[in-house]
């Protein structure tokens, strides 16, 4: 439906509800002079009754939950008040008379009290419930909407976050096993096992880098990097070991042990060598 059509509707609505109203208008009119009201009252009586019911309907279109059952519920027992004495209105002809004063609303007294309640306390009525409802609909905070599940928005097409790969400078691609590498494969959980029992015993392994307090980017690499160095340490300690044993591993094996390439394990041997080997120092000679 369009813009035009809308308003069209929306001025038809208020049409047929401002005719309504003059029609009741005139039925509790009567009825509040009937009630004692003086001519000002009794002009301004239907507004009482038939205008908080508008303001009820407002109200529920505003509001959620418990308070928009409460607005319900006054507008229904306003309505069913405002039918009830356009009822009586219709049954006695008295209350039609332009100069009608004080009079029972009906025969039977119960009846005429129950009647005379009812009007008396409407107005009564509207100032608390009225009240009520506009301080419910000013106080009112609208629910935000619930976010779609991730993938199900209907205008926009379902987008899975990127993850950036980490990379291990030190890392290189593991070649094909081949015949005479089967062999090396089957001892690698004996291996792995060796690995772990040094990185546990060897007491220079360095400990985690806590994170940055300022960058959490920052921290995460220098842990990446700590974590890198304690590994090429624990490869090192374990050849040591291994040659100390007279049992000393190869590159490839020491690489799969730290799940590395074989270039990597190659490196940590050179590095172990190199870190074996003794200094020498010049010794100065004397002159003359």
């Amino acid at each position: 439906m369009n813009r035009g059509s809308k308003k069209l509707l929306v001025l038809a609505l208020v049409a047929v509800v401002g005719m309504a109203f003059r029609v009741s208008w005139n039925a509790l009119r009567d009825v509040a002079r009937a009630i004692g009201a003086d001519a000002t009252a009794a002009w301004l009586y239907p507004f009482v009754v038939d205008g908080l019911m508008a303001l009820a309907l407002v109200a529920t279109l505003v509001l959620t939950g418990d308070a928009r059952r409460f607005a319900l519920r006054v507008l229904a027992a306003y309505t069913v008040a405002s039918l009830v004495l356009n009822y009586v209105h219709g049954l006695v002809p008295a209350l039609h008379d332009r100069t009608v004063d004080w009079m029972r609303l009906a025969e039977w007294d119960p009846a005429n009290w129950a009647l005379v309640l009812l009007a008396t306390s409407l107005p009564v009525g509207s100032i608390y419930f009225g009240s009520d409802l506009v301080a419910k609909v000013l106080h009112h905070r609208p629910e935000p909407p619930e976010p779609a599940p991730y993938g199900e928005r209907a205008d926009t097409p379902a987008q899975h976050p990127h993850t950036l790969d980490t990379v291990d400078v030190d890392r290189e691609p593991v070649p094909a096993p081949d015949a005479g590498h089967l062999l090396v494969r089957e001892a690698l959980p004996q291996l792995t096992a060796y690995a772990d029992g040094v990185r546990t015993d060897y007491p220079h392994t360095p400990h985690a880098v806590p994170a940055h307090p300022d960058g959490q980017a920052v921290a995460e690499d220098v842990f990446e990097e700590a974590e890198l160095e304690r590994m090429r340490q624990d490869a090192r300690h374990a050849y040591a070991e291994s040659v100390q044993a007279a049992r000393p591993l190869s590159a490839r094996a020491l690489g799969e042990a730290f799940g590395m390439s074989e270039s990597w394990g190659r490196k940590q041997i050179l590095a172990a060598r190199d870190g074996d080997r003794p200094r020498l120092t010049a010794i100065p000679t004397a002159t003359g």
